[in-house]
């Protein structure tokens, strides 16, 4: 069960920042509960959930396929070689007409298996346009099995076993050593898939689907929308003190602000993160964290005026002696947000990536964007002029 629940953990993260909950439901021990909040696709889910993803790379024995299992028999007298067994497959293509179901008559030890690859990765067919396969590459004490097999058997075909049928066995051309390419008609997302599916490795037993039930959106959007009116609440009120306290100086940390937000929603749009009430509380986190940061070197300038220096050098001071104050205070926080990524469960491991990226926007906005604010308004003023903060 423990490993049944690190491979769907595993697979379902390949997936996408969906913020999933994936443990024993408690009721049995053999039961796992999955959640996906904001999952378009479930149909995709549960099937990338239930491969089996055991890829095998077995030699063809006599290079050649057989119509049925009876074929195969009979073509050895009715008894099967030693260390031998018979696989469903389907055959290669020719000339345009289309794969038939035959059987493979293979070695029963695999040259290869699934525990001894690497990685995998969808990439475009080179020799079929609008195709795409799957690159795999072996572990080094597989290369050092596999070179001197595909050495040995040039000229001979070798199986492509996946779930225990034949996917393709092509002939080997020359030595292999650490990579190799499984082709097929994949579609860009079924070889996203097979490639998912093989890196988290095979389930160790069958999976049975035992409920499934898809929450309307109704109470989600209510509470979504209270966490979106909450969070403009606070930023507007935010400002408005910004502008009071501040004055023209206020300006500045709201542009800052601003566009903090602006990066932070950003990246979870092209990162395709789902927008849970934790995420919206990183956001209200990350804007307290902003004005925190706006207020250090605001105090700082003050200080640095009210000693008698000129604005520009105040500036300078200012935000020179509250950077490294800066950049200690969201070390600290990011270093905490990632362990809670990191051991947390879905919820809280959406509030830590908004956390993250919320801090890593906010310290480019509170030193370098309010900074090349404050040197054009300098620029712009009169020499003997206050500055306005």
């Amino acid at each position: 069960m423990d490993q049944a629940l690190e491979t769907i953990t595993r697979r379902i993260n390949a997936l996408g920042l969906t913020e999933p909950t994936i443990a024993f439901t408690g009721r049995a021990d053999d039961e796992i509960l999955v959640q996906l909040p904001g999952e378009g696709d479930p149909t995709r889910a549960k099937s990338v959930i239930q491969a089996g993803g055991q890829l095998q790379l077995k030699a063809v024995v006599d290079d050649q396929t057989y119509p049925s299992q009876a074929a195969a028999l009979a073509a050895h007298g009715g008894v099967l070689p030693p260390a031998t067994e018979i696989i469903p497959g389907k055959s290669d293509a020719v000339n345009g007409q289309p794969s038939t179901q035959v059987y493979y008559l293979l070695t029963r030890a695999p040259v290869v298996s699934g525990q001894d690859l690497v990685s995998a990765s969808p990439q475009p067919s080179s020799s079929n346009p609008g195709q795409y396969e799957v690159l795999f590459h072996l572990s080094t004490a597989a290369a050092a099995r596999f070179g001197p097999f595909t050495q040995a058997n040039i000229g001979h075909r070798m199986a492509v076993v996946l779930d225990n049928k034949v996917d393709t066995a092509p002939v080997i051309q020359s030595r292999i050593e650490d990579q190799g390419e499984i082709t097929g008609n994949f579609s860009e997302d079924s070889a996203k898939d097979l490639a998912l599916v093989l890196k988290a490795g095979a389930l160790p037993a069958s999976i049975k689907y035992l409920e499934e039930r898809t929450v309307g959106p109704s109470l989600g959007a209510d509470s979504i929308r209270e966490g979106v009116r909450a969070s403009i609440g606070s930023i507007v009120v935010v400002m408005i003190f910004l502008v009071i306290y501040y004055r023209i100086s206020g300006v500045n940390a709201v542009v800052a602000l601003t566009l903090n937000l602006i990066i932070l929603v950003a990246f979870m749009a092209y990162a395709g993160a789902v927008l849970t009430l934790p995420g919206i509380a990183g956001v209200i986190l990350t804007i307290g964290m902003g004005v925190d940061s706006n207020v250090l070197v605001f105090e700082r300038i003050r200080e640095e005026l009210r000693a008698g220096k000129a604005p520009a050098s105040a500036v300078e001071v200012g935000f020179d002696r509250a950077f490294l104050t800066i950049i200690d205070t969201h070390v600290t926080t990011v270093v905490s947000a990632i362990f809670l990524f990191l051991f947390g469960t879905g919820p809280v491991r959406g509030f830590a990536v908004t956390l993250v990226i919320g801090l890593i926007a906010n310290v480019f906005t509170s030193i370098y964007v309010s900074r090349a604010i404050f040197d054009y308004h300098l620029s712009r003023m009169l020499r003997q002029a206050e500055l306005s903060i």
